[in-house]
This record gives structure tokens, sequence and C-alpha cells, in this order.
């Protein structure tokens, strides 16, 4: 039997070294699709923040300078008030739904500050602040 001289193919040494590569190439890759999820969630609570309290502060200058209540925060903020808070057509709505907090999932509003997986945002009514209540990183923004 004669070996065809034109027929050429990888040796093992060669297979193992482009897979190694391929190894090196997807450890250095995969780290930064992971970091681009939490960076684009961070990104959405900081840009939901900035609104609702761009909205909020609306609210109290239109209602001499109260803050919507927390039993009522959801109605006095996506619904039409008149100057008292209550419903009317005079001001708002100033937010079509509230938004959810992009690590949590959840768009409750509660006036606890302690953090749980079911919370999605703290509000303190008599200051007007307005923060994530998911971890204490998030806390801070």
């Amino acid at each position: 039997m004669q070996r065809n001289r034109n027929a050429r193919a990888f040796t093992l040494v060669e297979v193992l070294i482009v897979v190694i590569v391929l190894g090196i190439l997807a450890a250095i890759v995969v780290p930064q699709f992971s970091t681009a999820s939490d960076d684009a969630n961070l990104s959405a609570l900081k840009s939901n923040l900035q609104t609702i309290r761009a909205q909020l502060e609306l609210y109290k200058i239109q209602h001499n300078g109260s803050y919507p209540t927390v039993a009522n925060f959801v109605t006095q903020m996506t619904a039409g008030t008149d100057v008292a808070g209550a419903a009317g057509s005079d001001f708002g709505p100033y937010l079509l739904t509230i938004p959810a907090n992009p690590f949590s999932g959840e768009n409750a509003v509660t006036n606890t500050a302690t953090p749980a997986a079911t919370l999605g945002w703290y509000y303190n009514e008599s200051t007007g602040e307005f923060r994530a209540n998911d971890s204490a990183a998030h806390k801070l923004l």
C-alpha cells in the first residue's frame, strides 16, 4: 500500500493547541458578558431613580410641598390628582407605571428600609427619599 503524500491531517498536538487557545479565549470573553448584564441593570436602576425622583419633586411643587403618601403612592404617581393629592384632574399623572427594580424585579414601594427579595423600592414620604430596597450597595444610589 502506498501512502497519499498530498493528504494532510492534524496531529494530536495541533488539535490540543487549538483547544487550549479556544479555552483561553472563552475564559476571557465569558466574564465580560456576565458583567455586562450587571452594568445594564445598574444603568437601568440609575435611570429609574433619576426619573422617579424628578417626578416626586414635581409632585411636591404642585401639591403645596407635600410628597405622595406611601399608602397611595402608586395611585398618586400614576393617576391624576387634585392639589390635596386625591383623585382629580388638576395634576399628573407623573409616571405611566412604577418601574420594577432591575435587581429584584419588583415594583413594590414600601417605607420599610429592610431589604428583601420581595421589595423593590424604599420611599420616605416625609423627606421624599426614594431608593432601591434590594442591597446595601444599591441603597447608596
